[in-house]
């Protein structure tokens, strides 16, 4: 919790919040201590104490004063608070789920999509399960043994992912700020990913010090597809309760190319099977 306020203090400057900036130069970046507690209506040596790891039990309207004095999203007020809970030792608001197979209900709407590429999905992105167009929407994916298989490793670590997307470094940077939300609901195998592509990747590195936050819902991904070309489609993010699976769907509306491309797909992957 300290570590996440220190860095979103450094992020946010007194222009941003309409403070003068004042004539002399900052040695350090971001809001000063005693700026940020008092937007957030709270005394200096209270906030020194949160941010140094001194007070560990910060009441919840404490913590949606400073979120708002730091800007956060919705997504980052969450974590902050869930944060919160572990610091003091108090119940998760949201219980960890021990890792599932995908289930049966799942697999059935894998197929029943299709010729739109999905995938269940557990907390860190592992692939529970895809249909066989969400194998061959990432070229190389199948090849993978399916316990290798999880779309964060092959965002980082797969040689066809810097040219499969478009725009490769956003994709990079939510897919990290999605990990860190996993690390409070799943830290087991969060940390272990965190491990392994922190070895392998410097860029995962350097973008999972920056700390952000981001929960995926939805949006539009663009793709350099070797079989069908450039298309964007769209994709939409379908969260079960308890369990922490989700099923990601890829989809484009009928009639249009990107749904051309996406039955051409389908076409070229009869062999593939769902995994």
């Amino acid at each position: 919790m300290a570590e996440f306020l220190r860095i979103r203090r450094g992020r946010i400057g007194p222009a941003d919040v309409g403070l003068p900036i004042g004539p002399r130069a900052r040695r350090i970046p971001g809001l000063r201590r005693e700026e940020l507690a008092a937007l957030a209506g709270v005394s200096v040596d209270y906030y020194t104490r949160i941010e140094q790891g001194r007070e560990t039990a910060p009441s919840d309207s404490v913590l949606d004063a400073l979120a708002r004095a730091l800007r956060l999203t919705d997504d980052e007020h969450t974590h902050l608070l869930t944060l919160a809970d572990r610091a003091a030792g108090r119940t998760p608001r949201r219980r960890p789920a021990d890792p599932q197979p995908a289930r049966p209900g799942l697999r059935l709407l894998l197929e029943s999509v299709r010729p739109s590429p999905a995938y269940v999905l557990s907390e860190v992105n592992d692939v529970l399960a895809a249909n066989p167009e969400g194998l061959a929407l990432m070229p190389g994916l199948g090849d993978w043994p399916p316990g290798q298989r999880n779309t964060i490793r092959y965002t980082f670590l797969h040689p066809s992912a810097r040219t499969l997307f478009a725009d490769w470094d956003r994709v990079a940077r939510n897919s990290v700020a999605h990990l860190h939300t996993a690390e409070l609901t799943a830290p087991e195998p969060t940390a272990a990913l965190v491990a392994e592509l922190s070895a392998a990747s410097g860029e995962f590195a350097a973008l999972w010090r920056r700390y952000e936050v981001w929960v995926k819902r939805g949006g539009e991904t663009a793709f350099r597809h070797p079989v069908i070309g450039p298309v964007t489609l769209a994709n939409d993010v379908l969260s079960t309760a308890g369990d922490g699976q989700r099923m990601l769907v890829y989809q484009a509306a009928p009639g249009t190319a990107e749904h051309d491309a996406l039955v051409l797909l389908a076409m070229a992957t009869e062999d593939v099977g769902t995994a």
